[in-house]
């Protein structure tokens, strides 16, 4: 399965994706999504799954399942923007509550033992080289949590010059 995660309008997404298989999961903002309050009941109440109702707690079982996911996101800051960094937090039930030392570094145990592919696409008119840096950076590090068997990322001007890339593959 595909997953694509984006910040896009309805009509941007239709423009980079005309045609969706039906193997392709599409998570995009429908405007009821809430912020994770690290309440733990993802790990302790119901495991593997968000215990707040809004459409979105099923994330964890959704990477659980995909070969590939694709994020596209407004670069902010060298970051996701605020509405694919939500989803990403609301996707903590994806990894386990216990800890492995890769690298020196602490990262999650993976509650699930398949991985998938990431390919993050960052879009935003004045992306100075810090943040591009400091973007591919965090990527690199959410693959290593996320289980991740590869990853890439890309950077854009604009959502034209992305959908120009898009129809070139």
């Amino acid at each position: 399965m595909n997953v694509i995660i984006h910040d896009l309008t309805d009509l941007q997404f239709q423009q980079i994706f005309p045609q969706i298989t039906e193997d392709t999961q599409v998570i995009s903002n429908k405007g009821c999504i809430k912020n994770c309050i690290g309440c733990f009941g993802c790990w302790i109440k119901t495991p593997g799954r968000c215990v707040i109702k809004d459409g979105y707690e099923n994330m964890g079982s959704i990477l659980s399942q995909a070969d590939t996911v694709t994020i596209i996101s407004k670069c902010y800051y060298g970051g996701y923007s605020p509405f694919v960094k939500n989803v990403l937090d609301r996707s903590i039930p994806f990894l386990l509550p216990f800890f492995r030392m890769i690298d020196n570094e602490t990262h999650h145990e993976p509650r699930y033992k398949k991985s998938f592919q990431l390919y993050v696409y960052f879009y935003g008119e004045h992306i100075t080289q810090s943040e591009r840096d400091t973007a591919k950076n965090m990527v690199g590090r959410n693959s290593i949590n996320f289980n991740v068997s590869k990853h890439n990322v890309t950077f854009f001007k604009s959502i034209e010059q992305l959908c120009e890339k898009k129809g070139e593959q």
